[in-house]
């Protein structure tokens, strides 16, 4: 297990990792798409459990991440976006390396512009509500695989390990 987490000009592809540590880390199966501005980001999770509500999203991401990657369990809806280009960009402001996204986003063009990792399963150009609904800092589980704050994360193009 590595010290700390990778940094951008020290990218890990997931299907060398897996070769050397398979036994130690998990899959998730699902097919997000890559969004973001850097296609290689990694570090400690933070999660969010929400379902069209993204006034939580753009809490956290407004305080310093300190290198952490958000993961956010939309429960898989694609029917408004969680995150957009202003989040996006506070994200970026406040240091996260990235944010994994069980559901949908918005302004693709904008975030794809940013220095910040995202994944998710699609966009959606609706807003979601901001009501503050959702749980901060729980455990997940995405597509059968249990997500826990703390875990250290690994993302690229070709999908998302978790250490065990």
């Amino acid at each position: 297990m590595p010290d700390s987490p990778v940094t951008p000009a020290d990218p890990v592809n997931t299907a060398d990792l897996y070769d050397e540590r398979g036994g130690e880390l998990d899959s998730i199966p699902l097919q997000f798409q890559s969004l973001g501005g850097r296609t290689h980001f990694s570090g400690p999770v933070r999660t969010i459990r929400c379902l069209e509500d993204n006034a939580l999203v753009k809490s956290v991401l407004g305080t310093p991440g300190n290198g952490a990657v958000l993961v956010v369990d939309g429960g898989g809806s694609l029917r408004t976006a969680l995150m957009g280009d202003l989040i996006a960009a506070s994200a970026v402001a406040n240091g996260w390396a990235g944010v994994v996204i069980n559901g949908a986003v918005r302004d693709r063009v904008a975030i794809a512009g940013l220095p910040l990792g995202v994944k998710a399963l699609g966009s959606n150009p609706r807003k979601s509500a901001k009501a503050g609904a959702g749980e901060c800092d729980v455990e997940l589980e995405i597509d059968g695989v249990t997500v826990r704050p703390g875990q250290l994360i690994w993302c690229d193009p070709d999908g998302i390990l978790l250490e065990r």
